[in-house]
């Protein structure tokens, strides 16, 4: 069994409407609270980070699920949303919707066109963020044709 660790460092200089920084690895930004919930918006949040680490995973382990299917991709898009649900005053990240672009190579054959579909579902199943909010949080991938 192999571990893999990162870490991560905040500071925070206090009270609700600030901005603080972050780093892990080669991730560096401001953050502060979206201006969409009253904060400055400022940097990056945690809403959007948790839908990069989600739509950063699934697209590399898509690429990886097309990789070993022996399929060839001439170029890949993805555009992701996250719902956040707000209820009495407790925030929930509720959903998380993958729409996933892939254009083949030439010389795909049928079959492997075919074969596409369910593998940009298996992608799903094998992400690694995908999986830690399994339970949580609503995942769908609706695929947009190109």
């Amino acid at each position: 069994m192999a571990e893999h660790r990162f870490h991560f460092k905040a500071t925070w200089p206090g009270g609700r409407n600030n901005v603080g920084a972050i780093e892990c690895g080669a991730l560096q930004s401001k953050i502060s609270i979206a201006t969409g919930m009253g904060g400055p918006g400022i940097g990056t949040n945690p809403d959007e980070m948790l839908l990069g680490a989600a739509g950063t995973c699934y697209l590399i382990t898509l690429a990886a699920v097309l990789e070993r299917a022996g399929i060839a991709v001439e170029s890949m898009a993805l555009v992701s949303e996250i719902v956040i649900d707000v209820t009495n005053g407790v925030f929930a990240c509720k959903k998380i919707i993958h729409r996933p672009q892939v254009r083949l190579a030439e010389g795909v054959d049928d079959a492997q066109r075919r074969k596409l579909a369910e593998l940009l579902v298996t992608a799903e199943r094998r992400c690694m963020i995908s999986n830690a909010l399994r339970g949580n949080v609503e995942i769908t991938v609706a695929p947009q044709t190109r």
